[in-house]
């Protein structure tokens, strides 16, 4: 009978010896142990933990196999490797932990810190004044854009400490692999910076908008995403499918990215959400339907949170760009950048006030909450976990229409009773 043996294990004389690749060649190490079952299994196990040790840069030949031939030319000490390789290594290993969507924006951060920080230098030769010297030209200096885009001066707070925290997360994992003895940043604090304010669009401007629209689709999808909260990445992946019309309901199942990847929605809470139709939404959505309802279903991959995972989805989407183009393109539906495409041109037709698109969102609450809604009812409809992120985001703002809640409550509160006269009885 054959013997089967572990993957890369073998036989070499009268010993075991195990192969595998590190630094893009394949290696053989004889191991001295006889060919038994037992030692055949133990083999299989080292070989495996190598292999994962190369993978996650702990690997060091010389503590390994400190008599090997192969030690001094396959070693590397640890304090020998550049930023470069740890960065891209770091990064590699996150392709597992994350969307395909936030793997791709942390390759983005990194070549953009490869524009700041020499990945050519030894990575144990930074000290803290080298980070706070990448961090001050991150702030100062020119932006990195396409040839027809204008430079512009510096970078936001928020983009920089974003930036640093990806660096950070880079040191922390060279200091954890002995790439480094101390992460250099473990002492750096974020830049003070502002509290975003939401920029709702007032009630004057929302018809501005409305008038701008040239299309029935463009109209329906402004309201939609002004009286939903939608994200904009939800309002793009929004199916017929997802939509109770008798109940008047509409669950998130699914976010696009702007690469057009399918995945969950952005958080836990955020996913399978039920958003109760309001009135605006459920005419428009019903308007909607003569343009897209009969349109063919597309089938996507949805990417699950477990690595690896994905669903499929047949979608009939809601809003598609082939309704309108003049091209002749059968796009099946929108990404953010296409939303956010739209909105720009309603911002420039109609002379409202410049805002990002995703104001949109904000604006869903910060009329809701004028309204007098609960701010837990409307934390659900967004997708947050409890009222906390209403209350810290939009608290501000809710001080500021506290004549409007006092109008509401006086009109909802219950009216005082009339007094009762009491009358006096003669004994």
């Amino acid at each position: 009978m054959k013997i089967k043996y572990p993957t890369g294990v073998e036989v070499h004389g009268k010993s075991l010896r195990i192969s595998f690749t590190y630094k893009g060649k394949r290696v053989r190490e004889t191991l001295g142990i006889p060919d038994t079952p037992k030692n055949r299994k133990l083999a299989g196990e080292l070989r495996t933990a190598i292999c994962y040790k190369i993978k996650t840069g702990a690997f060091d030949y010389s503590v390994e196999f400190p008599e090997s031939k192969n030690c001094n030319e396959k070693s590397i000490s640890n304090k020998n490797v550049t930023f470069g390789y740890v960065a891209n290594k770091w990064v590699e290993l996150k392709r597992i932990e994350v969307a395909v969507s936030t793997f791709e924006a942390y390759k983005s951060i990194v070549n953009v810190l490869f524009f700041f920080i020499d990945k050519n230098k030894m990575i144990n030769l930074f000290n803290l004044e080298d980070i706070l010297s990448v961090r001050n030209k991150m702030l100062t200096s020119p932006t990195i854009e396409p040839v027809n885009r204008v430079s512009k001066i510096g970078r936001s707070v928020s983009t920089v400490n974003n930036y640093m925290k990806i660096l950070n997360c880079i040191f922390c994992f060279a200091a954890e692999n002995k790439y480094i003895e101390t992460n250099v940043l473990s002492s750096i604090k974020n830049l003070k910076k502002s509290r975003a304010v939401p920029d709702p669009i007032t009630k004057e401007e929302f018809p501005r908008l409305l008038n701008a629209t040239r299309n029935i689709q463009a109209k329906n999808m402004l309201i939609v995403s002004v009286y939903t909260g939608l994200r904009p990445g939800e309002l793009c992946a929004l199916a017929y499918e997802d939509i109770d019309f008798i109940e008047r309901t509409i669950t998130v199942k699914r976010n696009i990215s702007n690469i057009g990847d399918f995945s969950l929605p952005k958080t836990p809470s955020s996913t399978d959400r039920v958003i109760h139709m309001l009135d605006p939404v459920y005419e428009s959505l019903r308007e909607q339907m003569s343009l897209t309802r009969m349109t063919s279903p597309e089938i996507v991959n949805v990417e699950m949170r477990e690595y690896g995972k994905y669903r499929e989805d047949s979608c009939t989407f809601v809003f598609q760009p082939s309704v309108v183009a003049r091209n002749g393109l059968e796009t099946k539906h929108y990404s953010p950048g296409g939303f956010n495409g739209i909105w720009g041109a309603l911002i420039k037709r109609s002379g409202v006030r410049h805002r990002k698109s995703y104001q949109t969102r904000h604006t869903y609450a910060c009329w809701m909450l004028s309204a007098g809604a609960n701010p837990a009812f409307i934390a659900t409809q967004m997708g947050h976990s409890s009222a906390k992120m209403i209350y810290d985001v939009y608290g501000a703002w809710m001080k500021e229409n506290d004549k409007d809640q006092i109008a509401i409550m006086n009109r909802n509160a219950p009216h005082m009773p009339h007094p009762i006269e009491s009358k006096v009885i003669n004994s």
